[in-house]
């Protein structure tokens, strides 16, 4: 599809969504090509697309309505404000304790998002830039993540991504990456020994949600010279603390 006809329909994707977010009860066709402009076979074509994507819904008089979909997105930028929010406290908690820098990842494909940070007042210490990503299998937080996944996700992955090495010490082959993933399911936390970058060791743990879903991930960042084992507990405490805040009430 050229790029103009491509970008004119989203915009009629979204005359039509905001179209039907008006209405408080289900809409016809009719309407919404009136209150949209478009031609009844244009509007029709849009919204048959949006229904198999699930983001309209049609119900049994042909009428439309915002689909699920919408809201199951909506919950999750929500969660991600929220858990910047919650989290932020426990994070600055956490600097002044280990006196190190603590990050707050969420997953984005096949890869973490840095999207919170609290760095300690330390001449020499790990920084990582907010919005900068890395892969889920150099990182403790992202090898959690696709731990938790499941073994048929960590094969996925390892095909998709061919488990690219950015260190001597990355984990650069599925069988490593399956063995990994069997020992931090088990034990709830992950490290990361130099594999994402030399001299740099973190320990990192998982964030739930009140629907028991993976939201995001918190974790130490240190010289690995200076990072010690038992920060675990620290960190999977604040995780659990946060994700407690977030309504999870698992083991």
């Amino acid at each position: 599809m050229p790029e103009k006809s491509a970008i004119q329909v989203i915009d009629r994707m979204s005359s039509l969504l905001d179209a039907i977010a008006r209405y408080p009860e289900s809409v016809s066709l009719k309407v919404l090509a009136a209150e949209t402009g478009l031609h009844s076979s244009t509007a029709f074509r849009i919204l048959d697309a949006m229904v198999t994507n699930g983001f309209v819904e049609r119900d049994a008089a042909g009428k439309y309505q915002l689909g699920r979909k919408l809201l199951r997105l909506g919950s999750r930028v929500r969660a991600q404000s929220d858990v910047r929010q919650i989290a932020l406290p426990v994070m600055a908690r956490l600097r002044d304790e280990l006196e190190e820098s603590i990050n707050l990842t969420i997953r984005e494909g096949d890869e973490v998002v840095y999207i919170e940070k609290a760095t300690p007042n330390r001449m020499m210490h790990v920084q990582q830039l907010i919005g900068s990503r890395a892969p889920l299998h150099v990182t403790a937080v992202g090898k959690l993540m696709l731990a938790m996944s499941g073994e048929a996700e960590c094969e996925g992955y390892a095909v998709r991504t061919n488990l690219p090495a950015y260190t001597r010490n990355t984990i650069n082959s599925l069988p490593r990456l399956l063995k990994e993933a069997k020992k931090i399911r088990a034990q709830g936390y992950a490290f990361d020994n130099e594999e994402a970058e030399i001299g740099v060791g973190c320990i990192g743990a998982l964030i739930y949600d009140g629907s028991d879903n993976i939201v995001a991930g918190l974790s130490v960042s240190a010289p690995i010279d200076r990072r010690r084992s038992e920060w675990v507990n620290n960190i999977v405490q604040g995780a659990r603390e946060i994700s407690e805040q977030l309504g999870y009430r698992g083991n």
